[in-house]
């Protein structure tokens, strides 16, 4: 079978159409990619401050259990510490550096 010349096999698309269009999904592929990344970063600190607070509160959990362990006295002890009392002859040292 003879092809004419007019007849050559061409691509579904012209090459000037091809390339910007290939280059509009790779630059929303790159964006898309670019704002997940900042997504995932946001995620992974909002988890590393929930774990610090999960941490902070098994640490006072743990606190609260022996002090319950102690008994009624202790509590007592412990609210009245909270509350800025001390024991008789007892000097108390406040940290006013706020860390």
């Amino acid at each position: 079978m003879k092809r004419n010349k007019g007849m050559a096999r061409r691509g579904l698309l012209p090459w000037w159409i091809t390339v910007p269009v290939f280059l509009i999904i790779c630059g929303s592929l790159f964006i898309n990619l670019v704002q997940y990344q900042v997504s995932i970063a946001s995620k992974q600190q909002e988890l590393q401050s929930v774990q610090n607070q999960l941490s902070a509160q098994l640490t006072e959990n743990a606190e609260l259990s022996g002090t319950l362990e102690q008994g009624e006295s202790a509590i007592i002890e412990r609210y009245a510490r909270e509350q800025g009392y001390a024991k008789p002859n007892e000097r108390v040292f406040v940290d006013i550096s706020g860390k």
